[in-house]
């Protein structure tokens, strides 16, 4: 009986999560501005002076309203209502559909990453239409590695570029506008051989520093405005953990059901501004520690455990290292790649060649221009680690790794 009453629960739980979850992505969709609707011009210029600038807007007045703001015929106001109905409904579609698309695009499928051997792990790059994350320990290169991928989406399409603009979320502070210059020399002198060269990549990367939870929601609720003015081709935020952290205390359960619900808000954001535009989005992740017999014990939560100073794999209580923001976060990102240290020098990155092959460790330095794969003659690179976690949900502890 007790049971029953716990899986019932758990069932309306993960009901109410959907339908929020679906209620929130259509909020979004009908935050769409009216000009991009097809109507005409006047039409929409009567419809401005009145306040109406979104689909909500114009969803939310009586008919009656809108054709005295219009001045339109009641079929032609019928029309522009099936159009803006329709613009903030998910859209239905089929893999045939979907194959074909992907054949038309524009954009490529994949974003290369400029490393080789890591691209041909990841069968191309970074999937387009996807999130990618990058996760890992202070100072293992997150944030050099997307100012490095920052600089590559705005090369020419012939170099292996994205050729648009990147929108930059910096939660952190931590995005140099110096390392930026930096990488684009050291990594293409012969492309950024001239000033102008310079002037095109700073202006091509929009930088915006958000501090609250509050301003980054906004933010990308607004963000889909500016990928068609702006061209942006990249999203990278950088990082998605560091504000939920410092405002949600995890231990509380009513922070950590607020703290989820509102990653879930950014996922579908960011999901949907990807598959829209069919473009990469790029986060970086922090990592937290987790005990194994709380792990056991907290089979179905959505949070990770607590956070420890230190250990290995069977240190205390057999602790383990993961990304941070628990399962529910983790189910959203389509690519993961873990960053470690190995020396003082020398860290590594691992990935999964499919859900059910060992993770790939590829061993590289952080230099002048950027991320730096060592040689592939080294005996140190590629190897295979046969880790017992296929997914990379944790990875095993190196006693040189710093735990948060």
């Amino acid at each position: 009986m007790i049971a029953n009453t716990r899986i019932n629960q758990w069932r309306s739980c993960a009901r109410g999560f959907l339908l929020e979850h679906w209620w929130y992505l259509f909020t979004i969709m009908s935050s769409r501005k009216i000009q991009r609707l097809g109507i005409a011009p006047p039409v929409i210029e009567r419809l401005h002076r009145h306040g109406v600038f979104s689909c909500q807007d114009l969803l939310s007045k009586t008919r009656l309203e809108l054709l005295k703001m219009t001045g339109v015929t009641n079929s032609q106001l019928t029309n522009i209502l099936l159009v803006a109905s329709r613009a903030c409904l998910p859209r239905q579609t089929t893999a045939l559909s979907m194959y074909d698309a992907a054949g038309r695009e524009e954009c490529p499928a994949f974003f290369k990453t400029s490393l080789g051997q890591l691209d041909q792990v990841l069968h191309g790059g970074l999937p387009a239409g996807t999130i990618s994350e990058i996760a890992g320990p202070p100072g293992c290169g997150k944030t050099q590695f997307c100012i490095m991928l920052s600089v590559l989406a705005t090369l020419p399409a012939a170099m292996g570029g994205l050729d648009g603009a990147v929108a930059y979320i910096d939660t952190e502070s931590a995005f140099s506008a110096e390392r930026l210059v930096e990488v684009a020399r050291c990594r293409f002198p012969v492309h950024f051989s001239c000033d102008e060269a310079y002037i095109a990549l700073t202006s091509r990367i929009h930088v915006y520093q958000e501090s609250t939870c509050c301003s980054l929601l906004a933010r990308l609720q607004n963000l889909e405005e500016d990928l068609i003015t702006k061209g942006i081709r990249l999203i990278v935020l950088d990082s998605v953990a560091s504000l939920v952290r410092k405002e949600f205390d995890s231990s509380l359960r009513g922070n950590l059901i607020e703290r989820t619900n509102l990653l879930s808000k950014q996922a579908a954001i960011l999901k949907y501004l990807a598959e829209a535009f069919s473009i990469p989005v790029v986060v970086t992740n922090q990592i937290t520690t987790r005990l194994r017999a709380q792990h056991s014990a907290c089979q179905g939560s959505t949070d990770e455990a607590g956070t420890l100073d230190g250990g290995a794999d069977s240190g205390v209580g057999g602790s383990y290292v993961m990304a941070a923001l628990g399962n529910t976060w983790s189910h959203n990102v389509n690519t993961r790649l873990i960053l470690q240290y190995l020396d003082e020098t020398r860290r590594e990155v691992l990935t999964a060649k499919s859900p059910i092959a060992p993770f790939i460790s590829l061993v590289y330095t952080i230099q002048d221009r950027g991320i730096v794969l060592e040689d592939s003659t080294d005996s140190h690179t590629p190897t295979v680690n046969r880790g017992t976690d296929p997914g990379l949900q944790k990875i095993r502890v190196r006693t040189s790794l710093p735990l948060l």
